[in-house]
């Protein structure tokens, strides 16, 4: 691996993972000697990130960690629900039954996951991220697809706001098992119904969250109150 594809994942993991939080100046030198890389890959990987939207030139201080604004969040539902609905209502039609069938059974089976910490929470992500797959293969729309890769990119950051919530995230793998089911029954329009539903509650979770203790006493990420820019 290139030393800049090094930088760019490592640097891109550890924004998504908040181990460098919104805000965060990503320093040339520093950056540099923690990863290990010359500046000039580790230019290529903050061009990467710029591009991507998780880092932001910023007047006097350099390239840092963008914010996560109650705005950028409204903003990206905005653009994330047609696109969602039409990618399901499209795999309703074209999908291999039984693999959303299983998928919403594991769905339905995923509280104890939820409820297993931080381990059994990233199985669970990675149940939400199989889902995005089979939906992505069985709609079959390369245009569809491009559209939604840049989004999927803040949302992975976004939903680490939801992460500890035990409340949401069990009626969240609900929502996500009636959106598999109705795929599975090749209904469309009632797929497209349980995503709209699923994005509202998900977006009315996110534009609640604030920096306070949620039922297991940790604190929760922080979303800004202004846009970012």
């Amino acid at each position: 691996m290139r030393a800049s594809d090094r930088a760019y994942e490592s640097l891109r993991s550890d924004i998504i993972g908040w181990r460098l939080p919104p805000g965060f100046v990503l320093a040339e030198v520093e950056q540099s000697a923690r990863l290990g890389v010359s500046r000039t890959p580790l230019r290529e990987a903050l061009s990467r990130l710029i591009s991507e939207g998780l880092a932001a030139p910023s007047s006097g201080r350099g390239v840092v960690v963008t914010d996560i604004s109650l705005g950028l969040v409204a903003d990206l539902f905005a653009v994330r629900i047609p696109l969602e609905c039409t990618a399901v209502r499209l795999a309703a039609l074209h999908s291999d039954p039984m693999a959303f069938t299983l998928l919403g059974e594991r769905f339905t089976r995923a509280g104890p996951l939820i409820d297993a910490g931080d381990s059994g929470r990233d199985r669970y992500y990675a149940l939400v991220a199989e889902l995005d797959a089979a939906v992505d293969q069985a709609a079959g729309n390369p245009y569809l697809l491009q559209a939604q890769r840049h989004l999927r990119t803040q949302l992975v950051r976004i939903r680490r706001l939801a992460r500890d919530n035990r409340k949401r995230l069990h009626a969240s793998a609900g929502e996500h098992a009636q959106i598999a089911s109705a795929i599975s029954a090749g209904n469309g329009e009632l797929a497209s119904a349980a995503m709209q539903v699923h994005l509202h509650n998900s977006l009315q979770h996110l534009l609640a969250a604030r920096t306070d203790n949620d039922s297991d006493g940790a604190e929760q990420p922080h979303l800004r109150k202004e846009h970012h820019g």
